[in-house]
């Protein structure tokens, strides 16, 4: 039972910097004529976001290994929550991408600290299971982000999503205080930053790791960056744009559920990535041909699809080589893959371009994941 509470609560604080950056979607319209700037400009605050997403997590990675998981998990929720307070009060667009981006560092503890709790409990197949099963529920994240953001911003603006994310963080402080337990080993070491850099470096298979948490992320988080653009330019409402999500859940939901299945019958990860970035390169391909038209968004099931199959299988085999310092190269493999989505984003915000985004994500994919299994 106590296990059982501990991954509802690790599922809703992985869900939370889903939630915050799907929710803030929907409002990039709204930031755009509120502080009159162009989609390029507004595009940038997800950009922001992932980059400073990427600091918080070394930052909260190192701190929990140093002074454990529960104290540090209290303390980012608390930080993004006045994040969230100071963006509530700005009156320019710099003075957004300043609280995005403070918001943003705290958030990172959601992701990392979690993974870090997750790895201290679980390991090996069990641990893919686990994530198996995270990934079902996090299929969940986009349709409630989507759908709710674009509700909020449809009755209130972009300050009624501010909002929402402020009374978010709030609640799952006040859980984390409540029913998180300290998961960190007595007896673990302080493992060296510098140390543990060198060898997470030279090491040719986190890399290719990194690599490829990094492209399935870039393809479903550019159609959050680019799509409420998309939709406007076809005459289609910030709420449609939010009813998409729900649609996008489903093709995540089925990719984590073919996963979670195939895994149990003795398929392998490294096989399982490699079919997801198959299915991803279907999906793009349709969707550069059908971009002119709104059922664009039928094939980006694929693309949702290909995620929810693949990230549990990389996020599961990433650091097995490293579990005598966990949240220290938790942190570093969060870095090193942020740094690379958010520079992503960034490109992706500059071209506006869905199609060829995803397009040279699902190669990218397929570079990286051919090596793995003949690697194997």
């Amino acid at each position: 039972m106590m296990l059982k509470n501990l991954l509802v609560l690790a599922v809703a604080l992985l869900m939370f910097p889903q939630i915050a950056q799907t929710l803030y979607s929907p409002a990039l319209a709204d930031i755009g004529q509120a502080f009159a700037v162009g989609p390029e400009a507004a595009g940038q605050t997800l950009s922001v976001y992932f980059l400073a997403f990427a600091f918080g997590v070394v930052v909260w990675g190192r701190l929990c290994d140093r002074f454990g998981r529960r104290p540090v998990m209290l303390a980012g929720l608390a930080l993004y929550g006045a994040a969230t307070a100071l963006a509530l009060g700005v009156r320019s667009f710099n003075g957004l991408l300043l609280a995005q981006a403070l918001a943003a560092f705290g958030a990172a503890v959601g992701s990392v600290v979690t993974q870090t709790v997750l790895r201290d409990r679980f390991s090996g197949a069990e641990l893919a299971q686990v994530f198996s099963v995270v990934g079902i529920a996090l299929a969940a994240s986009p349709a409630i982000g989507l759908f709710t953001g674009a509700g909020l911003v449809q009755h209130f603006g972009y300050r009624g999503v501010l909002t929402a994310l402020l009374l978010l963080a709030l609640t799952l402080w006040t859980w984390c205080l409540w029913a998180l337990p300290e998961t960190r080993p007595a007896s673990l070491p302080t493992a060296s930053l510098r140390g543990t850099l060198g060898l997470m470096l030279k090491d040719a298979a986190l890399w290719r790791s990194v690599g490829l948490v990094a492209v399935f992320n870039i393809a479903l988080f550019s159609y959050y960056s680019l799509g409420p653009f998309v939709f406007q330019r076809l005459g289609l409402s910030a709420e449609q744009f939010g009813y998409s999500g729900v649609l996008l859940a489903l093709g995540s939901g089925l990719g984590a559920w073919l996963n979670k299945g195939l895994l149990k019958r003795g398929a392998g990860s490294e096989q399982l990535v490699l079919a997801a970035g198959g299915v991803m390169l279907v999906g793009s391909v349709l969707v550069v041909l059908l971009q002119d038209r709104w059922l664009f968004v039928l094939p980006m099931l694929l693309v949702v699809m290909a995620f929810g199959m693949a990230i549990p299988n990389v996020l599961g085999a990433a650091l097995t080589a490293y579990r005598d310092r966990l949240g220290t190269a938790g942190a570093l493999f969060g870095l090193l893959y942020y740094l690379v989505i958010g520079v992503g984003l960034t490109l992706a915000a500059w071209v506006q371009q869905l199609g060829w985004t995803l397009l040279v994500c699902a190669l990218a994919a397929l570079c990286l994941a051919i090596p793995r299994t003949v690697r194997n």
